[in-house]
């Protein structure tokens, strides 16, 4: 079933007009607010404020391909009586958008929710463990493009762990590359979008269990990991890896570096 979206509702019905063959009109109910999205692997949390009215029954989920406007196609795609549902099924790197109507005992039908919601699901991984860079220097670094773990000195790492003055640190060793603390999350989906500055200007993180931390990669991709647990001898992450480029869910860099990749001076002290 296939449906246009509808952003402006029309003028409502005043409650006990009629007109000569069908009685009483009814109001329909508002169109959910609040609706938010959060970013799975393959998959799209859609959670929303309950209506207020007390004869809602359920809502139900739209999908589309565009943003919303006369000529946008949504297909409804479930229905539920809770205010949240998850979109199961979707392809890591492609951006849907996502709407919510209510409906009520009578069958009356909302207009769909009116902010935009779009979301890009991206893979994601658990219980990543990577070495300290002192003790095992082979296994203390990560390419996130290629979910891999490589060595520190690598050209493909990303970032890679080790420890300086009892503080453990992650460390993105090139200048193409970009990290910063997002500070104590619950989970690693309660960051769910990229900041836009804020990266710290040595390329160096303290780590700390409980943290959420954000990178930007030398192919401009963004990607998270939170630590779940730190010893000496290595991190234990939880991350996720955004393969649309310049998605923000995990903005283009104004002036990515180009060519030969820089070492940063900290990587150097820290790997030597």
């Amino acid at each position: 079933m296939r449906t246009m979206l509808v952003l402006l509702v029309g003028a409502a019905l005043i409650a006990g007009c009629h007109d000569d063959t069908t009685g009483p009109r009814r109001l329909a109910p508002a169109a959910p607010r609040g609706v938010h999205s959060i970013t799975g692997d393959h998959v799209v949390y859609l959670n929303w404020l309950p209506n207020t009215e007390s004869n809602i029954t359920g809502y139900r989920i739209w999908i589309g391909d565009c943003p919303g406007g006369a000529d946008c196609l949504y297909d409804r795609i479930g229905t539920t009586t809770d205010t949240h549902f998850t979109v199961t099924g979707l392809t890591n790197g492609v951006t849907k958008y996502f709407a919510v109507s209510a409906v009520t005992d009578g069958g009356q039908e909302s207009a769909l929710s009116y902010d935009v919601i779009y979301d890009t699901p991206r893979p994601e991984g658990t219980d990543l463990a990577i070495a300290n860079v002192g003790s095992d220097s082979l296994h203390a670094g990560y390419d996130f493009s290629n979910f891999a773990i490589v060595p520190a000195g690598s050209a493909l790492v990303d970032v890679f762990y080790g420890t300086s003055n009892s503080r453990a640190l992650m460390v993105a060793p090139f200048t193409d590359t970009e990290i910063q603390d997002a500070g104590f999350a619950s989970s690693l989906d309660a960051v769910d979008y990229a900041p836009p500055a804020g990266w710290s200007p040595s390329g160096t993180v303290e780590l700390v269990t409980g943290h959420c931390y954000v990178v930007l990669t030398r192919e401009n991709h963004y990607a998270k990991f939170r630590v779940t647990s730190l010893t000496a001898g290595r991190v234990m992450v939880d991350w996720a890896y955004q393969v649309d480029a310049g998605n923000p869910e995990l903005r283009s860099r104004p002036d990515p570096h180009e060519g030969t990749r820089t070492l940063r001076t900290a990587a150097l002290a820290l790997r030597h």
